[in-house]
């Protein structure tokens, strides 16, 4: 074989390569405009992103009462707790939780120790989505169960006054939405 040979060789190994990438180049290109539409349609609609954020108005919340709110599709409990019912909460061993896990999304991986829950360092404000975490029913409030908060009647899960699992069949502690203060009367949700 002569150097011409290998020379041709060489030129036709380039272009079947180049051949080659310009069509894995052309098929991931139409795979991916194919595709596009399918994952985008996962998206939340308008309406939905319009709701994902809230803002409440709490100036009319008493000490001592809550209200609820739907927010994302679920029920968000904001309480004004009393002194008797921070006190309670901020007594209680955490040794005893069943759930040693703030589950607040505002401070995520901190314990279950109720100053971890609060929207405030006072401890007066409490919000949390009011879903069982057990099979998702609505636990009743207003001192229910046991341990002064809530309790589910459903399958008998008991929550104390600062939403955390103390007895049932729940595994975790109510969960706190993102929330935060935009001024003293007013709670924003997501």
């Amino acid at each position: 074989m002569s150097h011409a040979d290998d020379h041709a060789d060489d030129h036709d190994g380039t272009k079947r390569d180049f051949l080659y990438y310009v069509t894995a180049g052309a098929g991931a290109i139409t795979a991916g405009a194919a595709v596009w539409p399918l994952v985008n349609q996962m998206n939340p609609s308008a309406d939905v992103q319009a709701l994902s954020s809230i803002r409440v108005d709490i100036a009319d919340v008493e000490v001592g009462t809550q209200i609820s709110v739907k927010f994302l599709g679920k029920p968000v409990f904001i309480r004004r707790r009393g002194a008797d019912e921070i006190a309670d909460a901020r007594s209680v061993d955490l040794d005893l939780l069943m759930d040693n896990v703030a589950r607040n999304s505002n401070n995520p991986g901190q314990d279950g120790s109720d100053q971890n829950r609060t929207m405030d360092e006072a401890g007066e404000w409490l919000v949390m989505v009011g879903v069982c975490t057990h099979l998702g029913c609505v636990p009743l409030g207003d001192g229910a169960g046991d341990f002064g908060g809530w309790f589910c009647p459903c399958h008998g899960s008991h929550y104390d006054t600062s939403g955390r699992i103390r007895k049932g069949p729940a595994p975790e502690n109510l969960p706190v939405p993102m929330a935060e203060f935009l001024d003293e009367t007013t709670i924003k949700l997501g």
